[in-house]
């Protein structure tokens, strides 16, 4: 059997630009337990961490970050679940 194909040309694939780790680098802000307001935006409206593939955040801060929120949390400047 012979396969026909649309005479449409062949597209190139979809090219997504790798998001650089907003945490490494010149001017990038440190990752501390008491800084609350940086620390909020990398939990979710329910109060889970955020995954790095979406906030594009290199897997050694990923690690410093998860620990930093859960001390937070542990401290009280950050509560568990939010409602």
């Amino acid at each position: 059997m012979i396969e026909e194909r649309s005479a449409a040309p062949a597209r190139k694939p979809f090219f997504r630009r790798r998001k650089t780790c907003p945490f490494s680098g010149a001017n990038a802000p440190k990752i501390d337990y008491k800084d609350v307001k940086l620390l909020q935006r990398h939990i979710s409206e329910r109060g889970k961490i955020i995954p790095s593939r979406i906030t594009s955040v290199s897997p050694k801060k990923q690690r410093e970050l998860s620990i930093a929120i859960k001390r937070a949390r542990f401290l009280g400047f950050l509560p568990y679940v939010l409602q």
